[in-house]
């Protein structure tokens, strides 16, 4: 019997679409779905099943950004036989997003056994969403928010992408919690920080996706489940990258940082009390 059936898929990839690119920490609200729902967190094929159902919400973002992502590869491809094209910004950013992806595929080579291990835990990921929320907040308060895209560097890129460790190591931290607040402390405004965060995930999410595929469907999972959860997450996440865009444009990050907080201390509360195990 598969330990997800197809009815907690579908719960489950409209957690993921929600929360994947909302900073929030997707993989902390699975885990505290799937304890809500019985499944068990440190189950080898949910840990996979969770890592895949990431590519529907990725798909989404090559949907959505189809247009900026072809004109990067556009540019990258002039620049591999055309010295002036070399010059363009486009070209420079192809190649600074792929230089931002090494640390986080680093990092998850060298620490896999904490993160499928000792790091899964709910404590973990209550503790995260309470300590992002404080990062987030000072990045928000702080950032200058006066450069816009055009303007990031290849030390923005490499930093922004390096910050996707913290979400590796502490589920609940949040990806896009990490990457947007880094930006934010780098200068950039809401939106150039929310885009460069949606551009670094595609190799990271994809990479972990199918890295993880193995373990989803080696175990205790069958196909039809991990089907479903990947299309649903991929219609919600379209979804959730239209909304949150327009909403960065006018608004601060606070009411994530509220959120945040609430979610994290009730996990606690869920915890302690014994509703909940971590």
């Amino acid at each position: 019997m598969s330990v997800i059936d197809i009815g907690q898929s579908v719960i489950l990839g409209v957690v993921e679409g929600l929360t994947e690119f909302l900073p929030v920490s997707s993989t902390g609200h699975l885990k505290i779905t799937e304890g809500l729902l019985g499944i068990p967190v440190d189950d080898q094929s949910v840990v996979g099943y969770t890592a895949v159902i990431q590519v529907g919400a990725i798909a989404a973002v090559l949907v959505y950004f189809f247009r900026d992502i072809a004109r990067f590869a556009g540019a990258w491809g002039r620049g591999l036989f055309n010295a002036e094209a070399r010059q363009e910004h486009d070209y420079k950013f192809s190649w600074w997003v792929i230089f931002a992806t090494i640390p986080i595929v680093v990092a998850g080579l060298l620490f896999q056994s904490l993160v499928k291990g000792p790091l899964a835990s709910l404590w973990v990921v209550a503790a995260s969403l309470i300590g992002g929320s404080a990062v987030m907040w000072v990045a928000d308060r702080f950032g200058t928010g006066k450069r816009a895209e055009g303007d990031v560097t290849l030390l923005d890129a490499m930093l922004v992408g390096a910050s996707q460790i913290l979400a590796l190591l502490f589920p609940g931290f949040s990806r896009s919690g990490a990457t947007i607040s880094t930006g934010l402390l780098r200068g950039l405004d809401r939106v150039a920080a929310t885009r460069l965060s949606f551009f670094l995930s595609i190799p990271a999410l994809t990479g972990a996706g199918l890295y993880e595929l193995k373990d989803a469907l080696g175990g205790s999972l069958d196909v039809v489940p991990l089907v479903v959860g990947t299309m649903v997450s991929f219609v919600v996440a379209y979804g959730a990258i239209a909304w949150l865009l327009k909403f960065v444009a006018g608004h601060t990050f606070t009411a994530f940082v509220v959120y945040r907080v609430v979610v994290g201390v009730a996990l606690l509360a869920l915890l302690g009390t014994g509703v909940l195990h971590g």
